[in-house]
């Protein structure tokens, strides 16, 4: 099955020459979840909204479909169906959940339907809509990112941070919400999350970055049974050179 998403050997960052991403390659296939995981700074959410065309790649390539992506395009990583929740929600606080809602379609469907799919995945906001994006507690503003995110139809999801400043209770009951996104639409899901469990247990495959670089590329489930290789991904090898190398080929390993 080819994969909906393929980044090639990406090289991200904010200044030319220095990229704090380097080498990136991922792949995501209809209805995957993959965990983009990693201590703080380790290029996470760079290679987010670079996916996202928000940043010009400094090297490599992003394909969906297998059609090669303009770096640096946002509207044309949004047209070929990448979608971005950045970690802010990045919502316009003095419109009302609605109205947040009514401008990501851009008139396209019918509105009725759009507002109504995304009450089915967070009934929450059924009471919520002609309150204003700023009044809504932090949960409620995550639910509405999302469901902003989902009424564009994404084929692939970028969601950065979706437990940013949420109390782990929110967390547990949005995370699987994604699950079941993927799930029943078919779309394909890269997760930023600090979270590691959590994201483990919805994801199908997940990969940690360490100083921009991919350490550890493995199974969900295959990582969340060995929580030793993730400890030793995000710490690296403190027992001498190769900390890096040492940690992919220990996944290799586990996963057979």
């Amino acid at each position: 099955m080819n994969a909906v998403l393929r980044c090639r050997d990406l090289d991200a960052g904010y200044a030319k020459g220095r990229p704090c991403v380097r080498g990136l390659d991922i792949d995501v296939h209809r209805g995957e979840i993959l965990a983009l995981l990693g201590p703080n700074g380790a290029g996470k959410t760079t290679g987010l909204v670079t996916l996202a065309g928000l940043l010009p790649g400094l090297g490599g390539t992003v394909e969906v479909d297998g059609k090669l992506l303009p770096p640096g395009r946002a509207r044309a990583a949004c047209r070929a169906g990448l979608v971005l929740v950045p970690d802010n929600r990045a919502l316009f606080t003095t419109l009302t959940a609605e109205e947040n809602l009514r401008l990501a379609t851009r008139g396209r469907g019918k509105w009725t339907s759009e507002r109504d799919t995304v009450l089915d995945y967070f009934p929450g906001l059924a009471n919520r809509l002609k309150v204003a994006a700023g009044a809504l507690s932090g949960g409620e503003q995550q639910m509405l990112a999302i469901g902003r995110a989902l009424v564009q139809h994404p084929r692939i999801l970028l969601i950065d941070e979706l437990s940013m400043g949420l109390a782990p209770v929110i967390v547990e009951r949005l995370l699987p919400v994604i699950r079941q996104v993927a799930d029943d639409t078919g779309t394909a899901v890269i997760i930023v999350e600090q979270h590691v469990g959590l994201a483990l247990g919805i994801a199908d495959t997940a990969m940690v970055l360490r100083h921009g670089v991919t350490v550890l590329r493995d199974d969900a489930r295959t990582l969340a049974a060995a929580p030793e290789l993730i400890e030793h991904a995000y710490l690296g090898d403190h027992r001498g050179s190769g900390g890096d190398s040492a940690a992919t080929t220990s996944s290799a390993e586990a996963s057979g």
